[in-house]
């Protein structure tokens, strides 16, 4: 073909495909200004009908307010014009960092109707028990001494009362939540902890392997994929934890948590590590559980024996740029297509659409679930369902935020650590496929931490790196606890 032609039809393309990323973002830009308004009258809808049922109107992360709690605890916030509490000191509770993409989420929409929400609080009744001056905690200020201001959002301090009185703010189950026995079966239990499925021998076991799963997933992740193909002697060698997640599966949901980071670690060490006297142990960890499997390894330096991530969603952050909010862009970009990123940005944007849809689909598992059975009849695909709808919303978003977002400031100095004070093999599977979480995460993490292995499975995508693979990753899982897994180029 002569250079000419090519050329032209190297333009064409060029052009073809200027043309398609312009109708994509225009079609994005319709679709998820349609998505704010929609989302605007559904806050509306569910304070209404939380009101008709619960006689209380439910906070939401839909505005923010300059409130803070005085008294019996004292809330650490960042003075740096971002709108977080950092922490909360009391003789109870101590609250790790809450992510502020809970409610700095900017739209095109929430930025129009900006003037109007300003005239609107004008007519907002302010409630005097807690609207509070924040001033610096001396009781004498020197002169010269600016006095800091503190934006505190309101939910999370509403959220935080219930705490700090020690009354629980929210019932168990919210009207909009399961309450059958499989989803509250934890309510029965004299200890809330999480849901473990333990296998191996009692007694005589030489290895123990903590496997964590990933977003709105369970332990039969593992249980039903893995479990079954590891050999014999893996079986008689190795105890085998599989653990429902804080808020999914058949693990407590409590609606009053914030799930942050410390609350999901703490119940880890109460469920498995401290009754089962776990001392060292492997680390299987998928997506969302890569970053707690990381902070896990990093709390227990000494204890980690090999650490498997699938998929971990470490993204590179910007300097000066707010790692929150970086990270929140780059998972959920507000686009309509590939269909797991519309999927992805929509529950990460909109706090009541994703109510409304666990209100359709979680509180209705059982009928979902029966259905998926009667047309499948694959067990593969049923057990990942109900993986997916055991949750609560409440557990969904902030999870989301305060796990996958919230640890984006985080994540460096956890491989920072592992690469500099745990001496344990670091192995990275990541499917070629994958169009949630790009491969280039992966090798992000191979750049901080340069022994880690990364392997990329063709043809494989975000769950079919263990699902399509089972007995294969079983093997390779094997391997990498005796020390013998390599990655073969």
């Amino acid at each position: 073909m002569p250079s000419s032609e090519m050329a032209v039809m190297g333009k064409t393309i060029m052009i073809l495909r200027l043309t398609g990323r312009v109708l994509h973002d225009a079609v994005s830009f319709i679709v998820f200004s349609l998505l704010d308004i929609l989302d605007l009258i559904l806050c509306f809808a569910f304070k209404a009908v939380d009101f008709i049922i619960e006689a209380e109107w439910k906070p939401c992360y839909c505005t923010s307010a300059k409130e803070a709690i005085t008294g019996s605890g004292k809330i650490l916030v960042s003075e740096q014009g971002e709108s977080k509490i950092v922490c909360l000191i009391s003789t109870k509770l101590g609250l790790e960092e809450i992510s502020d993409t809970l409610y700095t989420r900017p739209s095109l929409v929430s930025e129009i109707s900006k003037s109007t929400v300003n005239e609107l609080k004008r007519f907002k009744v302010e409630d005097k028990s807690s609207t509070v001056t924040v001033q610096s905690s001396e009781k004498n200020i020197k002169k010269g001494t600016t006095r800091s201001t503190f934006t505190v959002n309101s939910t999370i301090v509403g959220m935080l009362r219930g705490k700090i009185g020690g009354q629980q703010l929210y019932p168990t189950s919210r009207w909009s939540d399961c309450d059958c026995k499989f989803c509250t079966s934890w309510t029965t239990s004299s200890k809330e902890t999480l849901f473990v499925r333990a296998e191996g021998p009692k007694d005589k076991a030489k290895e123990d392997v903590l496997f964590v799963h990933g977003f709105i997933s369970s332990s039969a992740f593992w249980t039903e994929t893995l479990f079954p193909n590891f050999s014999n002697a893996a079986k008689s060698t190795h105890r085998l934890f599989a653990i429902d997640l804080l808020g999914f599966g058949r693990s407590p949901k409590p609606a009053d948590s914030l799930y942050t980071l410390r609350e999901h670690l703490d119940m880890i060490e109460q469920s498995v590590l401290e009754p089962y006297k776990v001392k060292s142990f492997h680390i299987v960890a998928h997506s969302l559980g890569c970053i707690l499997a990381l902070a896990l390894a990093v709390k227990h330096p000494g204890s980690v024996k090999s650490l498997t991530l699938l998929a971990p969603p470490y993204y590179k952050v910007p300097q000066g740029v707010p790692a929150a909010q970086h990270v929140m862009k780059q998972v959920a970009p507000r686009r309509v297509w590939p269909l797991i990123t519309f999927g992805a940005s929509i529950a990460c944007w909109y706090e009541h659409i994703t109510r409304a849809v666990c209100l359709v689909i979680c509180k209705n598992h059982r009928l979902w679930e029966f259905l998926t059975k009667l047309v499948t009849r694959n067990r593969m695909k049923t057990f990942l369902i109900e993986g997916f709808f055991c949750h609560t919303h409440n557990a969904a978003w902030h999870t989301l935020h305060n796990i996958i977002c919230g640890t984006g400031s985080k994540l460096d100095g956890y491989l920072d650590s592992v690469r500099d004070h745990l001496k344990c093999d670091v192995n990275i599977f990541h499917g070629k496929n994958d169009e949630l979480i790009p491969v280039e995460c992966s090798y992000n993490v191979q750049q901080k931490v340069p022994r880690a292995q990364v392997t990329v499975v063709d043809n494989e995508d975000h769950i079919t790196i263990v699902v399509n693979r089972q007995k294969v990753f079983a093997r390779e899982l094997e391997e990498i606890w005796r020390g013998g897994y390599r990655v073969v180029n």
